[in-house]
């Protein structure tokens, strides 16, 4: 956790203000339709808990910040630039918020989403064929 200490006293600073900061962050950028989980594991706990920090770790070291996060994006957008969009936007936030380093912002893409169109069209198709 980080501590700062100034001449009014002492700040600490919980990873979790940190996921939801970067969680809020994560969430204006473009192409990016969900947070996921890092494994089943996990899931089957948020979906028990409903936790709204999910998708998120943040480690604290040294005074630095590492965040992975873990995404669903949109098919069809360029995967690199939604995953750039993320780690510039995340590490902005933070480092605004915080006024502390962010060392890394590691992103996971782990599914793809169609978009509702065109399921809707592809599931008309198929009843159509049956």
């Amino acid at each position: 956790m980080p501590h700062i200490e100034d001449s009014f006293g002492s700040i600490d600073i919980s990873p979790t203000a940190v996921t939801t900061i970067a969680s809020r962050a994560v969430n204006q950028c473009y192409g990016v339709v969900g947070m996921a989980n890092k494994n089943l594991v996990n899931g089957i706990a948020n979906l028990l808990s409903r936790d709204a920090q999910r998708g998120i770790e943040v480690v604290i070291e040294d005074g630095e910040i590492t965040i992975d996060v873990y995404v669903i994006v949109e098919y069809g957008i360029r995967i690199r630039t939604v995953a750039e969009s993320v780690q510039h936007t995340v590490q902005f936030h933070v480092e605004k918020a915080l006024g502390l380093p962010v060392r890394a912002v590691n992103v996971y893409i782990q599914g793809l989403r169609l978009e509702k169109d065109k399921e809707k069209a592809k599931a008309k198709a198929q009843k159509r064929e049956s």
